[in-house]
Parts: structure tokens; C-alpha cells; sequence
């Protein structure tokens, strides 16, 4: 069976944050950010940088465990079978090796449990999530606000190596 890996995703969820202080820092697209949203200084430091952070955390945890059924394929077949009658043991709530899901999703597991369990295949799928998902929807977003592309492409580089460097640690560990 697929199990989360509570510990890495935690660790994942802290990616964001760690790649937002080194991507968005003046030195490397902080400046070019500021000058592209029109923000200063101390208009980023209004508001409470303690509920920024917590809310931050909350969403980056929310997308680390979003996450795992994109970069783990093995997600989706017990998805497929979990809502099979029988295939849970009711009593102590682990696969019901009677059943005849229950069997097919050991014997899958046994077989390809291990198979694209990768950092590379997990960045992989982070980078294409961001390509095809987040891309096109701060492109959209921004089009219809009259940002610059180049502020698009700024978001979408952090994001591509955020979701690239969250897919790589969620796959690469079991």
C-alpha cells in the first residue's frame, strides 16, 4: 500500500519557503520582482510577517501533500481500488488479503510498487506540473492584471524549481 511519508512531506512543505528566500532575494529576482509589482521595501513590511509565514506554511503544506499523487503513479491504482468492498480489513484496517482487490493491489504493489520512485522522476513531474498548470495560470491571471510576461516568468521559475525540488523529495522517498 501507498503510505505518506508524514516526515517528507513536512520537509517538502518547507521547500517553498527555503527556494522564496534565495529566488526572490534582491541579489538573484528580488529587485526585478519589486520593480515589476511596483512593491518597496516597507510596503513588504507591513502586515504581520508572523501570520505571512503561517499562512505561507499552510499552503505549502496544503501543495507538498497535493503533490504526492502527482509524483507517486502508484497513488493512482490504490486510488482505483480502495473503494472496493472487502478490500480494507475491518477490524485492523489493513489490506484484506482475501479480497480479491485486496490481492491485486498486494501483488501489484510487490511487483511495481518501486517502479519511477526517483528524485529525478519526481522533479520531473514537478517542472511539468508547473509547465502545463501554474504557467498558464499566472499567465492568465497577470494578462488580465497588465503585469509583464517577465513578472510571469519570474513566479513561474521559482514555482518550477520549488515543485521540481518538492516532486524529487516526495518520490525519492518511501
Amino acid at each position: 500500500m501507498v503510505q505518506l511519508n508524514w516526515t517528507i512531506i513536512i520537509i517538502a512543505a518547507l521547500v517553498p519557503t527555503v527556494t522564496g528566500m534565495i529566488w526572490y532575494n534582491p541579489k538573484v529576482f528580488g529587485t526585478a520582482w519589486m520593480n515589476l509589482t511596483g512593491l518597496t521595501e516597507e510596503q513588504l513590511q507591513k502586515g504581520s510577517m508572523g501570520k505571512k509565514i503561517a499562512l505561507s506554511l499552510i499552503f505549502s503544506l496544503m501543495i507538498s501533500l497535493a503533490m504526492n499523487p502527482i509524483v507517486i503513479h502508484q497513488m493512482g491504482v490504490f486510488s482505483t481500488l480502495a473503494g472496493e468492498p472487502g478490500i480494507f480489513d475491518a477490524t485492523t484496517g489493513s489490506i484484506n488479503q482475501s479480497s480479491e482487490a485486496g490481492a491485486l493491489l498486494t501483488s501489484f504493489m510487490e511487483t511495481y510498487g518501486d517502479r519511477f520512485r526517483t528524485f529525478k522522476h519526481g522533479a520531473f513531474h514537478g517542472t511539468l506540473f508547473t509547465i502545463f498548470l501554474i504557467l498558464p495560470i499566472m499567465a492568465i491571471n497577470n494578462t488580465f492584471e497588465g503585469k509583464p510576461f517577465k513578472l510571469t516568468l519570474i513566479h513561474a521559475g521559482y514555482w518550477a524549481l520549488t515543485l521540481a525540488l518538492m516532486g524529487g523529495l516526495i518520490c525519492q522517498f518511501r
